[in-house]
């Protein structure tokens, strides 16, 4: 049996169509997997329109043995995020395999040819093409559905394979669980979130309507943008990146459950809420066809699960309270919406002092997602 790693044109629709659909073929009957919409997924690999590509570059690789796909991954180099770093790092990203090892490793060595032929030297991953795309391999809590696609969704052979061919961890994101009967705040924490309201003069802003949260659209973006910094996976966002995360919070959004932190009239801080519509989701299969975004828009209004996924306060903000003014504002969310269940998604390790307050708020880490790393020889 002839085993083949080829790239792919991704101006071809045939080849794109053939790397996507693999992913849906060998999902299929998968109980807690959670179809990404196809549009978004042709989207990464369209080289004209997704924003990424304005200043960096990916390919996509096939793996087929006697003409049938048994694996796929992308390659990318994200030129900013080196360029802030001082590094020469290539990550990989949609990945999927069958359960085969030689399958597996014929996809990274093109994937390793690849990046040698660009100068680069160690391999991340799964990391994708913007803040939205989820990181990493699941490795703990198959046993739950997926959140939406916010976080992916794999089956538990992934990290074996990765293991086996010489990978190692870089960085854990843990996903908490929280019920709602179980968030309790220490009462000390509302007085701190009371005092950071008069004495920094922060302001928590709601919102009724999409049509008021656009006219906060850029100065969310650029919050969004200056508050992760310190963050593992932190590069400087393009205008058009801002632009392309925000243009996706609107579409998902419930403007409701979207809330600023502000001072005068900077935004501060923010708190990103999102209806769970990940059962919506497994009855669209992957489609948006008009009946299946009126199932979204009504899944929105009977989950009881939150995605809280997107949650932070400027580095100088931190210690004068406005942590704590998250937290309140996390409480309020959880409650005043009738929402039974929180994911508190995908968390990175290196958050230590978040990770704490987390479990300390009654938090329960519940899924993990593992980053891997490999230096090439």
């Amino acid at each position: 049996m002839s085993l083949t790693v080829t790239q792919i044109d991704t101006r071809n629709r045939a080849q794109a169509k053939r790397f996507v659909d693999f992913h849906y073929r060998l999902y299929a009957g998968q109980p807690n997997w959670v179809p990404p919409f196809r549009t978004d997924i042709f989207l990464m690999l369209n080289k004209d329109k997704h924003p990424f590509y304005e200043h960096s570059d990916a390919d996509f690789f096939l793996a087929e043995r006697d003409g049938e796909v048994v694996g796929r991954i992308a390659a990318l180099e994200n030129r900013s995020f080196n360029k802030y770093h001082g590094t020469k790092q290539a990550s990989f990203y949609l990945f999927d395999v069958i359960e085969d090892l030689e399958v597996a490793a014929a996809l990274f060595e093109r994937v390793y040819e690849w990046m040698r032929g660009r100068g680069l030297n160690v391999l991340v991953g799964p990391k994708g093409f913007s803040a939205f795309d989820g990181y990493g391999i699941q490795v703990e809590g198959f046993e739950h559905r997926q959140m939406m696609n916010m976080m992916n969704y794999n089956f538990p052979y992934y990290a074996r394979l990765l293991e086996s061919l010489g990978f190692e961890k870089e960085v854990d994101f843990v996903s908490c669980y929280l019920n709602a009967d179980a968030f309790h705040l220490d009462p000390r924490i509302y007085r701190i979130a009371e005092r950071a309201r008069k004495r920094s003069n922060l302001v928590v802003r709601q919102f009724n309507t999409k049509k008021e949260l656009r006219v906060w659209a850029d100065r969310v973006g650029k919050t969004y943008n200056d508050t992760f910094i310190n963050n593992w996976e932190y590069y400087p966002l393009t205008e058009r990146e801002v632009k392309f995360l925000v243009d996706n919070l609107m579409l998902v959004a419930n403007p409701k459950l979207i809330k600023l932190v502000t001072h005068d009239e900077d935004v501060v801080g923010f708190l990103f809420g999102f209806p769970d519509v990940s059962a919506a989701m497994q009855r669209a299969k992957g489609h948006l066809y008009p009946w299946s975004i009126v199932d979204l828009l009504l899944e929105m209004r009977r989950t009881k699960w939150v995605s809280l996924n997107g949650a932070g306060i400027l580095p100088q903000y931190q210690g004068r309270g406005g942590n704590a003014l998250l937290y309140v504002e996390m409480e309020k969310t959880v409650r005043d919406f009738g929402f039974l269940h929180a994911d508190l998604t995908q968390v990175a390790e290196t958050a230590v002092q978040m990770r704490r307050d987390l479990v300390n708020v009654g938090g329960k880490e519940y899924k993990n997602h593992r980053v891997f790393r490999k230096a090439l020889d």
